[in-house]
């Protein structure tokens, strides 16, 4: 199974559209693929889940991580890097349990020039230290509230060959 983690919790973010754009390609190429979107962590998660704590939600959310063996990392940019909040819920994770050896694929979106070009080489070393394998594609789309239409979907033509080369050579990695 895939999951697609959207990198944020900022209410209505680009980052979950993308997200939702993804799952609806994957599974028209015939794969299971659920969304974990970083709004649906507990509250106080902080508090609750670090070190080793484990609240009855977010235990639902480990056990989710356990059955996948791939993950798409959707990743905005927050100041010149990824946000925080993926930080922590990485760092509340299970280790080496939740992501070790499993694979992963990212792509990082900007409001502005660069895609996240930067986060998303931070997030290869944090990657790394999980000892995840990186698909080498990895997107970097500028402008996001340029990409997506009112429907919420990429039409434009370049985006449309580099995320669905990504995606198929993500199902076959």
């Amino acid at each position: 199974m895939i999951t697609i983690i959207s990198g944020t919790n900022r209410p209505g973010s680009n980052t979950l559209k993308v997200a939702k754009y993804y799952q609806q390609a994957i599974q028209k190429k015939g794969q299971e693929a659920t969304i974990l979107d970083l709004m649906e962590l507990p509250e106080n998660f902080i508090q609750t889940d670090m070190f080793g704590k484990r609240s009855e939600a977010f235990g639902k959310i480990l056990q989710e991580l356990d059955r996948s063996e791939k993950f798409i990392f959707i990743i905005p940019e927050y100041n010149g890097s990824f946000p925080g909040v993926l930080k922590a819920f990485i760092d509340a994770c299970d280790f080496p349990g939740s992501f070790y050896d499993k694979k992963a694929c990212l792509t990082g979106i900007s409001g502005g020039r660069y895609g996240n070009i930067r986060g998303i080489d931070h997030f290869v070393g944090v990657c790394g230290y999980l000892h995840m394998h990186v698909l080498p594609l990895r997107l970097h789309i500028p402008a996001i509230k340029t990409e997506l239409n009112e429907n919420n979907t990429f039409f434009k033509e370049d985006t449309l060959k580099f995320t669905g080369e990504q995606i198929d050579k993500f199902i076959a990695f």
